[in-house]
């Protein structure tokens, strides 16, 4: 009994030192480790702090946002479109024609009423209505329209005087300059967002017609037609396209040079349509490859390839081989950088171009002139013939081939027609100049076949019928 009470005393006295040591060793270590945790904190060292500050050096833009928030408007399009004509259509003999429904924004530039817009917002409209920023909605009519760079002016009749945008200096933004992008996407109120330009001169045709700012301020479907706006609160584009798999705004937005847009719609206002001021070459942006290719050492400007006969450059003394430069003070680096410029400018301006050659740099001002060619669909490129030119091929009137399509070219060609030949009737009505064919087109119907009359290069006049 006496061994049994010892192995139980000396059993209890070893828990007791065991649990006395576990105690001690363990959980006031523990208690140690917590408290050095929360006195040598491992975050908002001094460098931090600083970066912290510097989110706060950003621009003011309430004074931009306030300024521009209450001439951005809501544009409504009711459309009639062409849909797909199903089963039940042919059934029951119904319309292929549907009503549609599109908003887009629009930008307030004069106290009377006038809005810049996009062309393709307005596009089809058969009734158009505008939303103020204070809900106050108006019938709006269309006053003109540029396709190639996507502006249209509208004008709504309100009572008093409306908020209005000021135009700023496109040409004197720069890349990485704050901006906003006011709309209404989403069918919403004015709506304000904000980045920094990414980028200037964007041509996103691939054929250097356009010249785009390149942002990075959210816009979203229903912002087409709305303003980019400088930390002033000065216009300095119109938000036109973005760059999406989506749909939706990922990081790419594009907006048409507010210099762009100012002179298209004074055009339409003063002239009805546009007027553009034309260089007169044909070439191509440099780089490292081209300029290896073509013999010369420069990497960037635009490469004179060919000049327009007749042209403000011909005239000008500019020659194949001569690399662009600048033009006006701005440089050139690519040829939407060219084109870009010359949108906002008109027949009979002069522009002045340093142009390299010969190891040397000149500068040179050239007077644009008015655009004398247009492509007319399945022939190519034509122009005005001079009088000697119609005079060589007893023609009393016409316009004449310059560059057949390429499509075509050689059906052209096995029926004996050259560049050269003067087209002297479309669909039965005679012409005198491409502003002739252009409205003839332009009044075609979809379905209307297209007669061409021609003398070709030998004299003899021929007639040629495209259903």
């Amino acid at each position: 009994m006496k061994k049994i009470l010892t192995l139980v005393a000396v059993s209890v006295l070893g828990g007791i030192i065991t649990l006395g040591a576990y105690k001690v060793l363990f959980q006031e270590k523990k208690g140690i480790i917590i408290t050095t945790a929360e006195t040598q904190p491992a975050f908002l060292t001094t460098n931090n702090t600083s970066n912290l500050n510097n989110i706060y050096n950003a621009p003011d833009l309430t004074v931009a946002a306030e300024k521009s928030i209450n001439t951005v408007v809501n544009v409504k399009n009711l459309a009639v479109s062409s849909g797909q004509m199903t089963i039940e259509d042919l059934f029951y003999g119904r319309s292929q024609q549907r009503a549609q429904v599109g908003t887009g924004s629009g930008v307030i530039i004069s106290a009377d009423g006038y809005i810049v817009t996009n062309n393709h917002v307005i596009d089809n409209s058969q009734e158009l209505s505008v939303t103020l920023n204070d809900n106050r909605t108006f019938t709006a009519k269309i006053i003109g329209s540029d396709p190639k760079t996507d502006i249209a002016l509208i004008k709504i009749e309100a009572d008093g005087e409306l908020p209005y945008a000021t135009f700023g200096d496109s040409d004197q933004t720069k890349i990485g300059e704050w901006v906003l992008a006011v709309g209404n996407p989403f069918n919403l109120t004015s709506t304000v967002t904000a980045g920094i330009i990414s980028a200037k001169s964007r041509d996103l045709s691939g054929v250097n017609t356009q010249s785009f700012i390149q942002t990075d301020a959210a816009v979203n479907p229903g912002n087409s037609g709305g303003a980019l706006v400088n930390t002033n609160g000065d216009l300095i584009g119109i938000n036109t396209a973005i760059s999406s798999q989506t749909g939706s705004y990922i990081g790419y937005s594009f907006a048409v040079p507010s210099n762009i847009a100012r002179k298209v719609i004074e055009d339409i206002m003063e002239f009805g349509n546009v007027q553009n001021g034309i260089l007169g070459i044909t070439g191509g942006a440099l780089n490292s490859g081209i300029a290896e290719k073509i013999g010369v050492e420069d990497t960037q400007g635009v490469y004179v390839d060919s000049v327009v006969e007749d042209s403000g450059a011909e005239k000008a003394g500019l020659k194949k081989g001569d690399i662009i430069k600048e033009i006006d003070n701005i440089k050139v680096s690519k040829f939407s950088d060219l084109t870009g410029h010359l949108s906002a400018k008109r027949p009979n301006d002069v522009v002045n171009l340093k142009v390299a050659r010969d190891g040397s740099i000149k500068t040179i001002p050239v007077t644009l002139f008015k655009n004398n060619t247009i492509t007319l669909p399945l022939v190519g490129q034509v122009r005005n013939a001079k009088t000697e030119e119609l005079k060589k091929l007893k023609a009393s009137n016409g316009i004449k081939i310059i560059q057949l399509d390429n499509k075509y070219g050689d059906y052209w060609r096995k029926n004996g027609v050259e560049e050269g030949s003067i087209i002297t009737s479309i669909n039965d009505v005679k012409i005198k100049t491409i502003d002739d064919a252009q409205n003839i087109l332009k009044n075609k119907s979809a379905y209307e076949s297209l007669r061409i009359e021609l003398i070709n290069t030998n004299g003899e006049k021929e007639r040629y019928n495209f259903r």
